[in-house]
């Protein structure tokens, strides 16, 4: 099944989803194949969380680096 190319989504909506996946899952009525589709989303979902958190981190500490006189410039996470 081809996947559709989706706009990424806010951390907080992606953190909803997650939620939700985890509750489904924990409900323990989905089929197997149902059950690993939503897990491997889930586990999608995580590592792009975790990767938003780190950018986020990244950020704040150029914001709050000690060198008073280091230039400010825009923010460009690397790409993997």
């Amino acid at each position: 099944m081809p996947k559709k190319s989706e706009q990424p989504a806010s951390f907080e909506s992606s953190l909803q989803q997650l939620e939700q996946i985890v509750t489904r899952l924990e409900g323990g009525t989905l089929p197997l194949e149902e059950a690993l589709n939503e897990f491997e989303r889930g586990v999608q979902l995580a590592r792009t969380g975790q990767q938003t958190l780190q950018q986020a981190e990244q950020r704040v500490q150029i914001l709050l680096s000690d060198d008073k006189n280091a230039e400010l410039t825009p923010f460009t996470p690397e790409n993997d």
